[in-house]
C-alpha cells in the first residue's frame, strides 16, 4: 500500500487537491471517500469534478438522498453516497455494478462502510479534520494504477 499525504487549509484547496486527482483519473478508475461528516468529501468530489471537465457552472452537490449523481465530462462521473444505506442489500439495490464500469469514473462516500463492494483497483482519498479549516488529506492505493497515480503526486511534492 502506498500512499501521499497534504495539508490543505480551505475548501478552494481541497477542491484544487480534488481537481488535479480528477485530471489524472481513466475511465474505469473508482475514488473511495473516507471521513467524518464535514472533512470535507463533496469539496474533493467537486474538485474531481472540475479535474474531469465537468463545466464549472454545474454545481456538484452530496448525493445523501439521490444516492447517485451523474455528471457529464471526459466521460461520465458517478458521484455517490452510502451513509444512508444500512444494509449491503441496500447498496447491492442501487445497482453499483452499472456505475462500476470501464467506461465511467466514479467516486463513493462513505466508501469505507461497504468495502466489500469496492472494486480491487479502487483509489482511497481519506479526509481528516484538523481544524475548522485544515483538512488532512492521504491518497492510497496498493493496485497499479493507483500507485502511478500516487507517484505524480509525490513528484508535484519535491
Amino acid at each position: 500500500m502506498a500512499s501521499v499525504t497534504f495539508v490543505t487549509v480551505s475548501d478552494q484547496e481541497t477542491i484544487w487537491l480534488g481537481r488535479r486527482l480528477g485530471s489524472v483519473l481513466s475511465k474505469g478508475d473508482v475514488v473511495g471517500l473516507v471521513g467524518e461528516l464535514g472533512s470535507g468529501k463533496t469539496w474533493f468530489a467537486k474538485g474531481l469534478a472540475l479535474g474531469l471537465g465537468v463545466h464549472a457552472d454545474m454545481v456538484v452537490t452530496s448525493p445523501s438522498f439521490t444516492l447517485v449523481n451523474e455528471y457529464e465530462g471526459k466521460c461520465p462521473f458517478f458521484h455517490m453516497d452510502l451513509y444512508r444505506l444500512d444494509r449491503l442489500s441496500d447498496v447491492q439495490s442501487i445497482g453499483l455494478e452499472e456505475y462500476l464500469n470501464d467506461e465511467s469514473i466514479a467516486s463513493i462516500e462513505w466508501a469505507d462502510r461497504w468495502p466489500e463492494i469496492l472494486p480491487e483497483g479502487t483509489i482511497t482519498v481519506k479526509l481528516v479534520i484538523i481544524d475548522d479549516h485544515q483538512r488532512e488529506i492521504s491518497i492510497s492505493g496498493q493496485d497499479p494504477r493507483a500507485l502511478e497515480i500516487i507517484r505524480s503526486f509525490e513528484q508535484d511534492k519535491d
